[in-house]
């Protein structure tokens, strides 16, 4: 089977990247893969390795669709190219849609987020900060209602964002297939944390954006520090919104609870040195981190999203809160503080969880492949 990936994360450039070496793997699964994507420069890129081959167009942000549609067209004329995945049904979607169009090539795509969350659009409610949301969300709403009708084959990570998509769309779509994204099982070793005064770390990982509402953590941290003096928050990121974040630490009076440790090599590393795992985050299509704090065997605090409810069950596995809410995420943190044994319970329980959840999707090349398969030889 021959098949062309449209893509935009950059590592794929990068011949040691884990994301490349994971594309291999997918490559020897499908037979023939080309994955095509803006160049970082302004030449442009072609790499070939077995089955996999790398293209790189160089281009400016605004005309990079209408460029990723017309050299994805000539690739599947060319390379006879039976498939065609985006890697989203927003901008990717659309350059997909157009490199099939006249084609007999196949139209697939993948979704890795909830974009029909109504937190894709929503700053926030009542009882929580507001945040910006960026307004291109709305328009990739408007992308996706144009794109997915027209697809022969949907992905998605999770049985939320499935249910999501047929509840809207019905019988206009493919009923989508539920593959979710890697996760290695074997743990790395525990890397120290950063210097800090406070015994007692709740970790957050994440791109500091909008998106994963830092803010309401931070607020939630606010409401228990007198009660438990003990207690701070580790936040392992960088992104758009570390600015406003540490202006907001320091508005709270939080600045000697609070550490920024960046970006490291390894968050799974820090996470096992943690005390506890927390995320805030207004909407995820998985929620790769939950995954791994489970199996680094530290209690989770979360918001309901992504895998939460499918793969692991709000308080039995971990402690789980509206999205918006630091009012309820102060709670469970409290919850967690004063409850040893329970915190015990739900580690052991979240880990057999996050095992039994990754061993059976263990095959991920192999099922993507197949999922890919399906499209050609009329079995969809």
């Amino acid at each position: 089977m021959k098949v062309l990936f449209i893509s935009s994360d950059p590592s794929l450039f990068d011949t040691a990247s884990p994301a490349y070496n994971r594309m291999k793997e997918y490559a020897a699964a499908i037979g023939t893969l080309h994955i095509l994507m803006r160049a970082p420069g302004r030449a442009a890129v072609l790499h070939t390795e077995g089955g996999l081959t790398v293209h790189g167009i160089p281009s400016g942000k605004l005309a990079v669709v209408r460029k990723l549609g017309d050299r994805g067209h000539e690739l599947v004329l060319s390379e006879g190219i039976e498939v065609v995945s985006a890697q989203d049904p927003f901008e990717h979607g659309w350059a997909a849609l157009k490199a099939v169009t006249g084609t007999s090539a196949k139209l697939h795509i993948q979704i890795h987020t909830d974009f029909l969350s109504p937190w894709f659009v929503r700053s926030g409610i009542m009882r929580s900060p507001k945040v910006g949301v960026p307004f291109k969300n709305r328009i990739r709403q408007a992308l996706a209602d144009k794109v997915l009708p027209h697809a022969d084959g949907i992905r998605v990570v999770s049985e939320r964002i499935k249910q999501s998509l047929m509840k809207r769309y019905a019988n206009r779509i493919p009923e989508p297939t539920v593959i979710p994204i890697a996760v290695g099982t074997i743990l790395p070793d525990a890397v120290a944390l950063p210097p800090h005064s406070f015994p007692f770390v709740l970790m957050t990982v994440g791109r500091l954006e909008p998106e994963k509402r830092i803010e309401d953590i931070l607020d939630a941290l606010a409401r228990v520090r007198a009660k438990f003096p003990a207690v701070g928050l580790m936040i392992v990121g960088k992104g758009s919104e570390e600015g406003r974040l540490r202006a907001m630490t320091a508005k709270l009076k939080l600045t000697d609870r609070v550490v920024f440790a960046g970006a490291p090599a390894s968050a799974w590393s820090l996470m096992r040195s943690a005390q506890a795992y927390i995320q805030a985050s207004a909407y995820e299509g998985y929620g790769r981190t939950l995954i791994e704090a489970a199996l680094a065997r530290i209690p989770i605090i979360t918001t309901d999203v992504g895998i939460v409810g499918e793969v692991f069950k709000g308080y039995d596995d971990v402690l789980s809160a509206p999205p918006g809410d630091p009012a309820q995420l102060a709670v469970n943190i409290i919850s967690l503080l004063e409850d040893a044994p329970a915190r015990e319970v739900m580690v052991r329980s979240a880990e057999a969880k996050a095992r039994a959840h990754t061993e059976l999707f263990s095959n991920l090349p192999e099922l993507i492949a197949r999922d890919l398969s399906r499209l050609t030889s009329g079995s969809i």
